[in-house]
This record gives structure tokens, sequence and C-alpha cells, in this order.
């Protein structure tokens, strides 16, 4: 879950600071707001907008005091105090998460609205009813109400047997067998959550208007440019976990298309790495559920979903990656060349990384043809 041109002095002013890598300075709060205080194990930043993607304008350290306006409804964080959606928006127009933020006083929203409560749908002006009433049956215990329409979706509130919902639209998403039907549907509820129609019984729901297309998070870069901007975390990975930075960029060129998949382009995710049960682990900033379809060894196929990681950073997914490689006992092997990249590459495909029986000649092939060795750090 992953500043630097600007400091937070006291009052409201902001100054330009001079030189790199700057912070918001350790002083008292501006007097307007509401006084809180940082409780992060490093450094906590601050962003032009709530969100991880966002531009980042400064850094608070672990204890410091700040002055926060009022609050406002962003991406959701999992931090050291709490995981929720909110974000404070500090006196100087920016914002933190306030995962990580002791407020003194109730802080009010940002243009009057609840920036905590969920928000649900009304009778339309015209008289036609904005959501549809179901109820819940479930002969299974609770039903998960979801993050997205998968089983992979992180799980956000559970309903009971007979309980009452209100479902605005349906989707496709994993397939259930549940108390009611198997199906592929899910519901989506008023505040945006998802469950699955296999433990719903309702009238006949409108499917849901089509998401605008995603924007991507990284431009499209030329190969020169994109081998430059993968140096500093494929390196940094290697000093964390071991994986040769020469193979970590060659395998990204090979898994993303020199950045132009969609996974890496919207989410900045080059390797493919998936969520498990909702969970993205500690550097990625959060999942995305992608439509897909999946055949079976008869040749029969079906559509289905899968939960990938998303990051806010190349250098993050790179780093993830390492992580990944590092953690999974298959590909102990490996990191007995951590100074070898061939032989690093070939023990990682021998243990099952990919099925390509030439996954192995491809990325050594990257390594070399792009002179990719150079950036190995032990040289």
């Amino acid at each position: 879950m992953r500043h630097s041109s600007r400091r937070l002095l006291t009052g409201a002013a902001l100054v330009l600071a001079a030189g790199a890598g700057l912070g918001m300075a350790p002083t008292a709060a501006s007097a307007a707001g509401v006084t809180a205080v940082v409780d992060v194990n490093s450094q906590l930043k601050v962003r032009a907008q709530p969100s991880l993607a966002a531009a980042i304008k400064g850094t608070l350290h672990d204890g410091q005091r700040i002055a926060v306006a009022c609050q406002v409804t962003g991406q959701s964080v999992r931090g050291k105090l709490r995981t929720t959606a909110v974000w404070d928006r500090l006196t100087s127009g920016y914002y933190v998460s306030h995962s990580y933020v002791k407020a003194t006083a109730k802080v009010p929203a940002c243009g009057g609205t609840p920036a905590a409560d969920k928000v649900k749908a009304k009778p339309a002006q015209s008289g036609k009813t904005a959501y549809v009433t179901a109820k819940v049956r479930t002969a299974d215990g609770a039903v998960n109400v979801r993050t997205a329409p998968s089983t992979q979706g992180a799980s956000v509130r559970k309903v009971a047997n007979g309980a009452t919902v209100q479902l605005v639209c349906a989707v496709p998403g994993s397939n259930v067998r549940g108390t009611v039907r198997t199906t592929t549907q899910w519901d989506r509820t008023t505040d945006g959550r998802y469950l699955s129609h296999a433990y719903v019984v309702a009238a006949t729901l409108a499917a849901c208007a089509p998401s605008s297309p995603a924007t991507p998070a990284t431009p499209s870069m030329t190969q020169a440019q994109f081998i430059a901007a993968a140096v500093s975390g494929a390196q940094q990975g290697w000093r964390q976990y071991g994986v040769p930075p020469s193979v970590t960029i060659a395998q990204a060129i090979l898994e993303s298309g020199w950045g132009k998949s969609g996974l890496a382009a919207v989410d900045r995710n080059y390797f493919g790495i998936k969520c498990q049960s909702g969970k993205f682990g500690t550097i990625a900033s959060g999942c995305h559920v992608y439509q897909t379809t999946e055949c079976d060894k008869a040749g029969k196929c079906f559509a289905t979903s899968d939960a990938f990681r998303t990051y806010a950073t190349m250098a993050h997914s790179f780093r993830d990656h390492g992580y990944f490689l590092k953690v999974n006992q298959r590909y102990t092997p490996a990191f007995a060349y951590t100074r070898d990249a061939n032989n690093f590459i070939w023990q990682v495909w021998k243990a099952g990384y990919a099925t390509d029986p030439n996954y192995y000649t491809k990325v050594t092939g990257i390594m070399a043809a792009y002179r990719l060795y150079q950036y190995d750090t032990w040289k």
C-alpha cells in the first residue's frame, strides 16, 4: 500500500522548500481545523487527491500534529489504525488517509455530506424506484457482501438469512452455487457493493450500465523509456528479496508487453499477480476484478472473473514480484543463484512459474538483446 515539493508550516501558508526529498515540517498544526496526530510506522504521504495514485505533495512523520479541515471519501486504505475509505483534507488543501490519523474531535465532512456513511439510493423524481427490495435466503450461513462481483473480492459485511437488501442492477461475475440457484450473476447494492444472486430472491434486475474504460495509469513508453523506468524498482527488489534486476525487467517486458497490457497500463501490475480472497499484501494498493474467459481440458469455455493486484507505482509492482517469489517455497532453489541471473530464472521456470516450454529461452533472450545484465547491481 503505497513527496516532494511542499511543506506545511504553522498557519495556512504553504512555502516552497529548497532541495529534494522534502517532507512536512514537524511543527504545530494550524489553528484552523481539527487538531489530529499522525500514527504511522515510518512516514505518511500527503497527496493531491484522496487516492494512493495521486501526486505526492509532502510527508508527515509519526507523532506529528496536523490540522484537518474536513473529511471526504476516497480510495480504501489499510493502515496502522484502521482500514477505511475516509481521507482527511488538511488545511493546506491536500489529503492524507484517515487510516493513520488520530483526531482529537469529530471531523466534519467536506461539503456537508457524512464522509464515512454509505449513501443509499432514493426514489427518482419521476416516481420510479431506484432500487429493488430483495430477500436473502441462505442455508450456508451469513452471505458475504463484497467489494467486487467475485469470490475474490474483499468481504465488507455479512447478511443473514431472511435479511432485506436493496439492489440496483446485476453484473456477471464468478460462478457461485448457493441456496437459491447456481449462477454467475452478482447483484449490486445501493452502496456499490456486491452479493451473489445465488442467495437472493428478487424481481428481475436490469443489467448495470457498462463502466467507462479505465484511464491508463502509465503513459505509453518507448522500449528505452520502459527499461529506464524499470531499473530502480528492479534493483530495489534485488536488495530486498534477491531477485536479479535483469530477470525482473525481462519478465516484466515479456509478461506485460512492454507495459502495454491492460493490467500494466491501468493498474501498474506487470506480472499478473492476483489477490487471494480479497487480500493484496502490504505493497499493493488494492484489487481490480477483470472479467475473463477460461477453458477446461475438454475445450469448453466459460466466463469467469479474477481479482488482480493494483499498484501505486511501477516500483511497487516490481518489489511485490520479488516478495512473491521469495515467500513461495516452490521457488526457494532459485535463491541459491541471486548473483547468477540465468540460473535464477532457470530454477524459477523449472519450479513451474510458467507452462510455456520456451519461457526460459524467451526471458534470457530479452536479457541479452537489451543488455539487461548491466543492471545487476552486484557487478
